[in-house]
């Protein structure tokens, strides 16, 4: 054995004295003694390749179809009624809890079948909880007043389980839900993961193991104005996004999210076209209406505190950000989730842009968030003769359908 694994006496002592003392061996040995087939490898406590696979059942809490509940249109169905109507089919779908267990549900359970008659789940967006120091607390502005939401007792076991042994658990959490995701996605899907310079390089890593070094598109940089500034650091302005298609058969529309030419270069443009007019290739030499093809760093602005889309959610993504992966990544009537939904932008872009869409989140205020942002896009929909869907919000077996009704009725009290 000791020729077939070339170690020398000295290796083979140390081995003996870790084995004979219980401690782990050090990783050169596991590279020593054990075959493998992965160059890289990302390794933690307690790492393995077991996912969930339990099955708990929906259980749907409300259907929410708002604009129907509005005075019926007297000339309902005549030439004269523009008011938009609700699309048959495919209901969107919220559900309340452990994202975990959601998609291990989603991934094995009966309505998998639902999701790949509407052609599979062709994006993931998320934006999983990438500061260390957040623990499901926050300070929520309602009017002229403030109150900070404390965690419930199932917030609290999800910030154990994600930071309770720091980066060790946030990996093991993102890299069973990665797993998952993996399966769910169709084989012409993408999913983008919104992270920054806290665990940006655990995420790039942990995105490689799952769908591969290969299938990485684009690292994308979204550069906005805001951030920390400070005098012993370089402001910080920006968060990366991880791009990465399941198989090389992936959807991208370019045409759709170009990117605006620079005013230098249009006037350098205009000038090369001035003095070439006439020659046979000047059709050639024309920009592009659309503008130039787009590049890997996205300047967006953060939602304004003035804007109508404010919802008071602190971590809530500006509506553009969304526009452009979603345009880039998916066609109209295609399916779209978010597993960390927090206020609900993903979906909200997504009805307006005629996408369907699925989606969950742990904690309830992000829930009657994302229920009431939503609602108001249906309103708004409806009122510019546009179709929308109505959605459902659901639970699984775990949470209690009276425990969300009745922090309904309280956050109604609440925001009323």
């Amino acid at each position: 054995m000791g020729n077939r694994l070339n170690l020398t006496d000295n290796e083979r002592r140390d081995v003996i004295r870790y084995l004979e003392s219980g401690k782990p061996l050090p990783d050169k040995y596991r590279f020593l003694l054990f075959d493998t087939d992965k160059e890289v490898e990302l390794l933690w406590n307690g790492k393995t390749d077991e996912v969930e696979n339990t099955v708990l059942p929906f259980q749907a809490i409300e259907q929410i179809d708002e604009p129907r509940s509005e005075e019926k249109i007297t000339v309902q169905g005549s030439l004269f009624d523009t008011s938009g109507r609700q699309i048959k089919g495919w209901s969107n779908k919220l559900i309340w809890g452990d994202n975990k267990l959601i998609l291990s549900s989603l991934k094995n359970g009966p309505l998998r079948k639902q999701i790949e008659a509407e052609g599979g789940l062709k994006l993931i967006y998320i934006d999983p909880p990438f500061d260390v120091g957040a623990d499901f607390s926050m300070n929520i502005e309602i009017g002229e007043e403030s109150f900070t939401k404390k965690p419930s007792v199932i917030e609290e076991i999800a910030y154990r389980d994600t930071w309770g042994k720091g980066a060790d658990s946030f990996i093991a959490m993102i890299y069973e839900r990665l797993k998952l995701m993996h399966g769910l996605l169709a084989d012409d899907g993408s999913i983008y993961v919104h992270s920054d310079y806290r665990v940006s390089a655990f995420m790039k890593l942990v995105l490689d193991e799952v769908f591969g070094r290969e299938m990485i598109k684009n690292e994308i940089i979204w550069k906005y104005s805001g951030g920390r500034v400070g005098s012993r650091f370089f402001g910080r302005k920006h968060d990366t996004i991880f791009w990465y298609s399941k198989t090389n058969n992936w959807i991208f529309n370019a045409d759709e999210v170009r990117d605006e030419y620079a005013e230098a270069t249009k006037e350098r443009f205009s000038h090369k076209i001035r003095n070439i007019r006439g020659s046979a290739d000047f059709g050639e030499q024309e920009l592009n209406p659309l503008g130039k093809f787009p590049e890997d760093v996205f300047d967006i602005s953060i939602e304004a505190p003035s804007s109508n889309n404010r919802t008071g959610y602190p971590t809530q993504k500006p509506e553009p950000l969304l526009q452009k992966i979603i345009k880039a990544s998916t066609n109209e009537g295609d399916l779209v989730a978010d597993f960390f939904c927090g206020s609900g932008t993903t979906f909200a872009v997504a009805e307006k842009l005629s996408r369907k869409w699925i989606g969950s989140d742990l904690g309830r205020f992000s829930i009657h968030t994302t229920r009431k942002r939503m609602i108001g896009v249906q309103r708004e929909l409806k009122k510019a003769g546009k179709d929308f869907r109505a959605f459902e919000i659901l639970n699984i077996g775990k949470y209690e359908r009276e425990k969300y009704l009745g922090g309904q009725s309280q956050q109604s009290n609440a925001t009323g």
